[in-house]
């Protein structure tokens, strides 16, 4: 962030903890998954789409970001890679006063994003909505993405979330997908680095078996521990678990205040370092305890 732009012209870390895929030539399930509670639906025009079918999903998603009333659901949509014909025209049907946030795949250069974000910024303008008030969220899932992670990261004040693409990526390099996921560690900890060290949000990749909660639960746990906030789901019976893992439980809730309190205590008091539940107690902690009281309000819990 320039030392001459203000948090107003700043894309906030968007803070969703589950983003469901529906195909955007698919009206029936678009409107279905207004009634499933989840935090974000991403209408897809790249792999949900077949690729003639691709004017009727623009069609389809551009009557339904006019038609459908998007509650607390937010309303995102996947274009095609700008590496592609496609996605001039995958924009243009996309923009809409109620869309939240254009989600860019196989972003591999800063040239990417900035792209993608001067139309989106003459689209703003046009229509008198404020400056970023459509964000962008950046699919990193190739080798190329991940080796320029830095300038990715850093291209674009209206770029809010980073996000894991493991099967493209394992597929780029030559991978083989193992549940555990070792092929694709030093990438998933790219992604989520990178992220938060310049303040955005951290999505990880979609678990493909949507049949096995098991799975689904062990890799969503993981990504909750390397830092990242969201996850996308391919199926709507992946939501429930994907938001209750990011939902922080009532006692790491009440834990985290009463550290907070001991906490402004100390400082009050012109002590630094202090004991709380027999340990040490430092800022990365205080940090960490600040973190889970967030995820609450993502969540929508009322804290006392």
């Amino acid at each position: 962030m320039s030392e001459t732009t203000s948090m107003d012209e700043i894309a906030q870390p968007v803070h969703w903890r589950a983003l469901l895929f529906m195909p955007g030539d698919d009206r029936r399930k678009i409107e279905k998954a207004l009634g499933l509670g989840v935090d974000a639906i991403i209408m897809d025009l790249e792999d949900g789409v077949a690729l003639n079918r691709k004017d009727t999903a623009r069609l389809g998603i551009a009557s339904a970001l006019n038609e459908l009333s998007f509650g607390r659901e937010a309303c995102l949509v996947r274009i095609n890679s700008v590496s592609t014909p496609l996605w001039q025209a995958d924009l243009e049907s996309a923009l809409s006063p109620k869309l939240d946030a254009i989600v860019l795949p196989k972003v591999e250069h800063s040239a990417h994003i900035k792209l993608v974000s001067e139309r989106i910024a003459q689209f703003e303008q046009q229509h008198g909505l404020p400056l970023h008030k459509i964000s962008l969220l950046a699919i990193i899932e190739t080798a190329m993405g991940v080796i320029n992670l830095a300038e990715i990261a850093s291209a674009d004040e209206r770029l809010s979330a980073l996000v894991f693409g493991a099967e493209d990526l394992a597929g780029d390099i030559g991978a083989t997908r193992t549940p555990g996921g070792e092929e694709v560690f030093y990438a998933r900890s790219a992604v989520v680095l990178h992220a938060k060290a310049h303040q955005l949000a951290a999505i990880d990749t979609p678990f493909v078996d949507f049949h096995e909660a098991a799975g689904l639960l062990t890799e969503t746990e993981r990504a909750l521990r390397m830092g990242y906030t969201g996850k996308l789901a391919i199926h709507p019976n992946q939501i429930e678990i994907i938001q209750q893992t990011f939902t922080p439980t009532p006692e790491e809730i009440q834990r985290a205040q009463r550290l907070i309190v001991a906490h402004d205590l100390q400082q009050a008091a012109g002590s630094g370092v202090f004991a709380f539940d027999g340990k040490m107690v430092d800022m990365p902690m205080i940090r960490a305890a600040q973190t889970i009281l967030a995820r609450a309000k993502v969540a929508g819990i009322t804290l006392e």
